[in-house]
């Protein structure tokens, strides 16, 4: 008796363990098949260079999973005289909503801007139109944070269409792709149009946009540098952000803006 229950007990253990086994390995198979089928529907709307500068940015899955990035900064604004000011900021980047919180604490009092594809908000504070009165507008500088820290996402959301240059450039001595946005008859226009994505041959990520679409006639350029994870498996963003004048052609001028960001948190 004693052996036929201990028989009976051992079958539905190892049975257990061989069902909870093929569970698990269903699992694993269906998340591979959805990961699978998520890239091979990608793959017919974005072409091999950007797919390549997403996975050099951490990877699609990463930025999918991604809710919110923010982190302490530093910022320095130059003046046209060769002086310049510091000021301590924190930068709240939401990817897939467009939409970038920064706030502040300055001598004139706190200030909470958030801007979004609506334009520009006053939380707390006054809207500055000179931000750092440098001649820099608050809706272009957090515009430019914004592109060039979720540039990724605005790549595979972009509605107006791509197209990258067949041959390189040399910008600030890097090499460089130019990838231009085709105008788009069938639907709405991005609401900031004239943007140029500049992909980086060595690096293969988008860490150049120029802004040609400026109020004012100006033009403007930003650049990423020391790109680092998030975390571990995360989304890649730069650890450093300029923003420049340029002239007509995209010959950087003047440095206007320096960003030295502390370490980004993630919200999933």
């Amino acid at each position: 008796m004693f052996n036929r229950d201990s028989a009976t007990i051992l079958l539905v253990v190892v049975t257990f363990f061989i069902v909870t086994g093929c569970e698990q390995q269903q699992q694993q198979q269906q998340q591979q098949q959805q990961q699978q089928q998520q890239k091979e529907e990608l793959s017919p709307h974005i072409p091999a260079y950007l797919t390549t500068a997403v996975e050099k940015a951490g990877g699609l899955e990463a930025w999918d999973r991604t809710i919110k990035l923010d982190s302490d900064c530093v910022v320095t604004f130059y003046q046209p005289d060769g002086s310049f000011n510091l000021t301590k900021q924190h930068h709240e980047i939401y990817p897939w909503s467009h939409l970038i919180r920064i706030s502040a604490q300055e001598p004139q009092g706190n200030l909470f801007v958030e801007f979004s594809q609506d334009g520009i908000m006053v939380i707390e504070g006054t809207k500055q139109e000179d931000f750092g009165a440098n001649g820099l507008g608050a809706e272009d500088f957090a515009k430019a944070i914004l592109d060039i820290t979720t540039a990724p996402v605005q790549l595979l959301q972009c509605k107006a269409g791509l197209m990258r240059a067949s041959s390189a450039v040399r910008i600030e001595g890097r090499w460089v792709y130019r990838i231009d946005q085709v105008d788009d008859k069938t639907g709405s226009e991005p609401y900031w149009p004239n943007r140029v994505f500049y992909q980086n041959i060595d690096s293969s990520l988008v860490d150049m946009v120029w802004f040609t679409g400026i109020d004012r006639g100006t033009f403007l350029a930003v650049r990423g540098y020391y790109y680092r994870e998030v975390e571990k498996g995360g989304v890649v963003v730069p650890a450093k952000i300029e923003i420049f004048t340029t002239d007509v052609q995209g010959v950087i001028q003047h440095r206007l803006v320096k960003i030295d960001y502390h370490q980004f948190k993630t919200t999933k």
